[in-house]
């Protein structure tokens, strides 16, 4: 991003500016695709949703920043109106490297590359308990045994291109990936990057600047509402919410602009002034739900093995349909006038029955615990089982850890960490994976006191 920044302030040509806008592009989009993984990886069960949400409103921040200091200078002269803009990002980036040495990291990936003792550090420090703490030991416990599946059964880039996800374990793959990718594209397709052109509703340029600029300030308070929310009432519900919102704010917007084109139509400034406020209505509905959840959920839905892809192909969706949109939207607006608006107002209530019918809650959930839930071969529809729609951890869950807790409270904790460790020469793993298999399918439902699990087609192991 730093290399980025340097060639956009410095361009004297349009290609150098474009140069510098891929090369900042690509630093951003592998900063977008990590930071969310860490960010879920690093928090406690109960913070998780709060943290990557107070993420995503810094971003809101920035939005609202930037808008502020592009009014700014529309009022400059010269090339200092849009080099300083572009150079003002270089501020927040000297941040990153300040403070990025000193975040720890995540302790799943420790544990996936065998750094045992800091993976156990850190751990206990997340928790703010002793490293020898039967809870520490437990979520240490589990985090190997998810590792260890994802190893063996996780999939690569060309397998995932060809189709072939190496899913043996009935892990649902594809699924989880569509399914995290789903809520960036629905962020995207919900319109946000339509309302940013509020001079189609027959504004000035800079009066639409000003109103862009004053919005961001609303888009950012009400932002703050999906920080309780997230946990207390779920990744789902917030997603409907908002998506019911957002369909009725582009449906009056439709009505109005639709008004606004007749020829015979008298109160012309009227109709316009009351079509933004729907878009900044629009603003406040996304600022609660589809701002924050779209960057979260990838990262709870995909498997260990496969967050950081999930993320990764979740990011890659977001910005080729922000590239749709933003390049449809002009063409659109000038080739259908009011009825373009119809697309954003289908899309939206689209997304409420599609959340609802297909999309299971992870609110209150651990990483494992969704891992477990996917072992068991769930299916498609899951709006009929309440354990995966409710914002409360089943618990089946909460029972098996409480056992796994009772177990590891009787074992001399070096011994425990000792036979935790991942070793492809230790035969031992293999039962103690097959152990703990056993006491999650228990849980849930499937036949215990064997590595074999009959949720499916009985053929399954763990």
């Amino acid at each position: 991003m730093t290399i980025g920044a340097i060639l956009q302030i410095s361009s004297y040509s349009v290609p150098q500016m474009i140069v510098g806008r891929v090369v900042g592009g690509i630093g951003n989009g592998l900063n977008t695709a990590t930071a969310p993984v860490w960010q879920t990886e690093t928090s406690q069960v109960k913070w998780r949703g709060k943290l990557v949400i107070i993420e995503l409103i810094t971003n809101i921040a920035g939005f609202s920043l930037s808008n502020w200091i592009n009014y700014g200078f529309s009022y400059a002269g010269g090339a200092i109106a849009w080099r300083f803009p572009l150079a003002f990002q270089l501020v927040f980036i000297m941040i990153l490297f300040a403070t990025v040495p000193w975040l720890p990291e995540s302790p799943r990936w420790l544990i996936a590359h065998e750094y045992e003792d800091e993976a156990f550090s850190i751990l206990a420090d997340l928790e703010s308990k002793d490293s020898n703490d039967p809870y520490v030991l437990q979520q240490h416990k589990e985090i190997v045994f998810t590792v260890q599946y994802e190893r063996e059964n996780a999939p690569r880039w060309l397998d995932l291109l060809r189709g072939k996800t190496g899913d043996k374990g009935g892990t649902c793959t594809i699924r989880r990936l569509v399914l995290g990718a789903g809520t960036q594209f629905m962020q995207q397709f919900s319109g946000i990057n339509v309302t940013l052109l509020i001079s189609s509703v027959g504004l000035s340029e800079r009066l639409a600047r000003l109103l862009t600029a004053c919005n961001s300030i609303s888009y950012l308070l009400f932002s703050l509402i999906g920080i309780p929310y997230v946990e207390s009432g779920g990744r789902r519900k917030l997603l409907m919410f908002a998506a019911t919102g957002q369909a009725f704010s582009y449906l009056m917007i439709t009505i109005l602009i639709g008004l606004n084109e007749r020829p015979d139509f008298a109160a012309k400034r009227q109709v316009a002034e009351a079509s933004i406020f729907f878009f900044m209505l629009y603003y406040i509905f996304f600022g609660i739900g589809f701002q924050g959840v779209p960057w979260l959920y990838p990262t709870e839905i995909n498997s260990l093995a496969m967050r950081t892809k999930g993320a990764a192909i979740g990011t890659a969706t977001n910005w080729m349909c922000n590239f749709i949109v933003v390049e449809i939207t002009p063409i659109g607006i000038q080739s259908l006038g009011w009825q373009f608006y119809i697309i954003w107002v289908v899309f939206n209530a689209a997304f409420v029955p599609t959340v609802y019918l297909f999309y299971p809650e992870t609110a209150d959930r651990t990483l494992e615990d969704l891992d477990a839930y996917y072992r068991e071969s769930p299916p498609l529809l899951v709006f009929r089982d309440k354990d995966v729609t409710s914002s409360k951890r089943p618990a089946k869950y909460v029972e098996a850890e409480q056992e796994e807790i009772r177990r590891a409270s009787g074992v001399d904790p070096s011994s425990f960490r000792r036979q935790s460790r991942i070793s492809s020469q230790d035969g031992e793993y293999g039962n103690r994976r097959m152990s703990h298999a056993s006491t999650l399918a228990g849980s849930s439902g499937c036949n215990g006191g064997t590595a074999e699990k009959n949720c499916g087609d009985g053929t399954d192991k763990v």
